[in-house]
């Protein structure tokens, strides 16, 4: 692990509880296992998996309030679902208080709840890790994921994006409108 990657590590320990910092590592590893796998640098991956998080333990109302303040846009959906808000205010600490500069591990963190339609490799990487890692044991499907993730990413992206949609649905939660595009750009790719 580089030195920039050991201090992100140190200093993200601090801003999450226990369980979110053993899921950010399991996130760190798998995405820079998969950046192997792709032929990425996984160090690229390990730092994007280290600060895919780094908003979520911050409270609520204190989300909103720096959305505001940094002049975050929020949609309908994020506005009414304050456990979205992470991703976008995570893409903005990452770049303004870790000084990550690369576009694509901003856009990773940005996008990694949601996906977007035509994600870079970065992004489906972190967004498929996300989703799969080890200490994750509750979503459908997760042993064929798994094994997708390493033999066909976006057969894991779909597949990811068409569990979560059927979740939400079903359990009448909010949709995020971007994941709803995010599955029919991939499903006419």
């Amino acid at each position: 692990m580089n030195d920039t990657n050991n201090a992100i590590k140190k200093k993200i320990k601090k801003e999450l509880d226990r369980e979110r910092y053993q899921h950010t590592l399991g996130v760190a590893y798998l995405a820079s296992s998969l950046a192997m796998r792709y032929r990425l640098d996984p160090e690229r991956l390990f730092t994007a998996g280290l600060l895919h998080d780094c908003a979520k333990n911050i409270p609520n109302d204190e989300k909103y309030a720096l959305c505001r303040k940094y002049k975050i846009v929020l949609n309908d959906t994020e506005k009414k679902a304050p456990y979205l808000l992470h991703s976008k205010l995570g893409a903005y600490i990452a770049e303004h208080e870790y000084g990550i500069k690369d576009e694509e591990i901003i856009n990773a963190i940005r996008y990694h709840t949601t996906g977007r339609p035509d994600m870079s490799l970065v992004e489906k990487i972190v967004f498929t890790a996300d989703y799969i890692e080890i200490n994750r044991s509750q979503a459908p499907n997760l042993t064929d994921i798994r094994e997708m993730a390493f033999t066909d990413i976006d057969a894991a992206v779909i597949k990811i994006l068409h569990d979560t949609l059927e979740y939400l649905t079903k359990g009448d939660r909010p949709v995020d409108p971007m994941t709803r595009e995010t599955y029919e750009y991939y499903l006419r790719k």
